[in-house]
């Protein structure tokens, strides 16, 4: 299981997310890729499909960086 690490991040958490929902999708995600960040994609407790990128810290830590809808 990841620790998710909010150290000022939360500010991010925008287009009406919430940092639950962030949470919820990075321990339950439907898929994974990768870019020049991770990133994971899944559904919100509301049903909102999503995406979340997020840096690696250490084998036990995610930083999310940033999440949005996907459409």
């Amino acid at each position: 299981m990841w620790q998710i690490l909010w150290n000022g991040n939360a500010a991010h958490v925008k287009y009406g997310l919430t940092v639950e929902d962030l949470e919820h999708v990075l321990s339950a995600p439907a898929s994974e890729s990768v870019s020049n960040l991770p990133c994971c994609f899944g559904y919100t407790p509301e049903g909102v499909f999503i995406i979340v990128i997020y840096e690696v810290v250490d084998e036990m830590t995610l930083y999310p960086a940033t999440a949005y809808e996907v459409k």
